[in-house]
Parts: structure tokens; sequence; C-alpha cells
């Protein structure tokens, strides 16, 4: 007599063998999210440097940039995963941070900075 169907060893085999690729996947998928994430981090930063190198051009100080409010831009990213900080100001210099907050707060890149310069750091992460 012949029978049809699956047994439940190969039905094992097979649960096991779908968890192993899913263990495999799902941390390799958290880390894209991670750097997408990090992408709208870096476009806030390049866009509060483009406001607060505007400020510049018309006050010739980038003293009165005490933050992205003053300069008509929020204090977050797009989604809210960075929040945004001016420090280091002066007359010639300043330093914009983009800290991860939520659930971008994991990221192994931690605070994104740019500067007057346009140093960026963490060199890796950009």
């Amino acid at each position: 007599m012949k029978s049809h169907g699956f047994t439940l060893i190969e039905l094992m085999i097979v649960v096991i063998i779908m968890g192993l690729l899913a263990s495999i996947a799902y941390p390799a998928y958290q880390e894209q999210v991670m750097k997408t994430r990090r992408a709208e981090g870096q476009s806030a930063l390049l866009h509060l440097a483009t406001a607060i190198e505007h400020y510049y051009t018309v006050n010739l100080s980038y003293s009165g940039a005490t933050s992205p409010s003053v300069l008509g831009h929020s204090a977050t990213s797009t989604n809210g995963h960075y929040t945004l900080t001016i420090s280091d100001l002066s007359d010639t210099t300043y330093t914009l941070s983009a800290t991860p907050a939520g659930a971008q707060a994991g990221d192994s890149c931690g605070v994104l900075t740019l500067n007057q310069a346009f140093v960026q750091t963490p060199t890796n992460c950009w």
C-alpha cells in the first residue's frame, strides 16, 4: 500500500531549514533598514547646511543661527529618526549634528556630524 503526503520528519526538516534562513535574513534586513534611515539623517544635515549657509550669506556670520528653528528648519528629520542640533557656533564655524532617535537609536554609526568645511563624521557612514 502506497501512502501520499509528507512524514513528520520531512516536515520538521523543512521547518528547521526555514528557521535557519530566517535567522540569517532578518539581521541583514534590519541593517538595510538602518542604512536607509541613515540616508534620511544625512539628507537632513545637508538641508540644514544649506539653510545655515544661506543665513551666512545674508548676515556674514553663523553666530545668530543658534537652532534649526531660527533657520526655518525642523529640529527633526523628515520621519523623526534623527534630532538635529547646531553646536560649536561662532562667526566663521559651526557643527551640525544628527542624533539617532526612536527606532534608529541602535544605529552602529551613532551621531552624524557635518561642519562648515563640509567634514563629515563618522567617515565610514557617509
